[in-house]
C-alpha cells in the first residue's frame, strides 16, 4: 500500500469528525476534514484524495448528494458512508449512487479503520494494473513481498520472517508442487538434510495455524506426502 494516503473526513458533527481523524492520523494517514460539504467539494480538485468518508445527514449538501458529484466528476476513489441512517432502502441508495461501503453511527472505531483498509487495498489493487511482480493476490489470499504484508480475506495476520518466506514461495508457486529441498535451500539458505523436513513441518503447522487451515483437510496448504507442498491457485 502506497505511502502518503489522503482521506477525506466529511461530517457535521465535529465530535464525530474530529473522532475519526485521531484514528486516521493515528493510522498514519493524511486527513482533510470537513464540517461542511461545499467546503469540501470546492476543495477537491487540490486534495489528491485516496478515499473519502462522507455522513450523509449534512445540512448543505447531502452525503448521498456529495457522492454523486464526486463520481460525476470522474473521481474514482472509494467512498465509505459513515451515518446514522440504518434503513436498508438508504444503503441500497447509497451503493447505488457509487459509494463502496456503509457505516452505521455509533460505530467501533476499529471496525471502521477495518473497512478503510479494506477499500484502500481493494482500490490500489485495481489501480496498479496487477503490474507489481511483488504483490501476490488470488483467491482470499494478498501478500506483498515488498512491505512483508499479508491478508487473507481482509484480515491482517502477521507472520515471522520465515514463516512470510515460506508463505510468498508457495504463492509464487501457486498450482504447482514446491519440493522440500527447494523450500529449504531458498528460505533457509543452508543445504537440505532429510532431518530438516522437520523444521519445514513445524513452520508450516504454524502458518496453518495463524491461517485457520486444517491440517487434516487443508484449504490452503497442502501437503504433497513424499514430495513437497503446495497451494492451489
Amino acid at each position: 500500500m502506497k505511502n502518503n494516503i489522503n482521506i477525506l473526513i466529511v461530517d457535521d458533527e465535529k465530535e464525530i469528525a474530529d473522532l475519526i481523524e485521531i484514528y486516521l492520523k493515528n493510522e498514519n494517514y493524511n486527513v482533510y476534514k470537513y464540517y461542511s460539504s461545499s467546503e469540501a467539494l470546492n476543495d477537491l480538485p487540490n486534495l489528491n484524495i485516496d478515499l473519502a468518508l462522507l455522513d450523509v445527514m449534512m445540512k448543505d449538501i447531502t452525503g448521498f448528494e456529495l457522492c454523486n458529484k464526486i463520481r460525476e466528476k470522474n473521481y474514482t476513489f472509494p467512498v465509505i458512508f459513515v451515518t446514522a441512517k440504518v434503513e436498508e432502502i438508504d444503503k441500497i441508495n447509497g451503493l447505488t449512487i457509487g459509494a463502496d461501503d456503509y457505516i452505521t453511527k455509533p460505530f467501533n472505531p476499529l471496525e471502521l479503520l477495518a473497512r478503510v483498509k479494506a477499500q484502500l487495498r481493494r482500490y490500489q489493487k485495481y489501480n496498479s494494473n496487477n503490474n507489481d511482480e511483488n504483490i501476490i493476490d488470488f483467491r482470499e489470499i494478498q501478500i506483498n513481498n515488498n512491505t512483508h504484508e499479508f491478508y487473507l480475506a481482509e484480515r491482517e495476520i502477521t507472520l515471522t520472517k520465515t514463516e512470510f518466506s515460506i508463505l510468498w514461495l508457495l504463492c509464487l508457486n501457486r498450482g504447482n508442487v514446491v519440493e522440500s529441498e527447494e523450500l529449504f535451500t531458498k528460505v533457509w539458505k543452508e543445504k537440505y538434510f532429510e532431518k530438516d523436513n522437520n523444521t519445514i513441518m513445524v513452520h508450516i503447522r504454524h502458518l496453518r495455524e495463524k491461517m485457520n487451515d486444517n491440517g487434516r483437510k487443508p484449504k490452503y496448504i497442502k501437503t504433497i506426502y513424499g514430495v513437497g507442498y503446495k497451494i492451489e491457485k
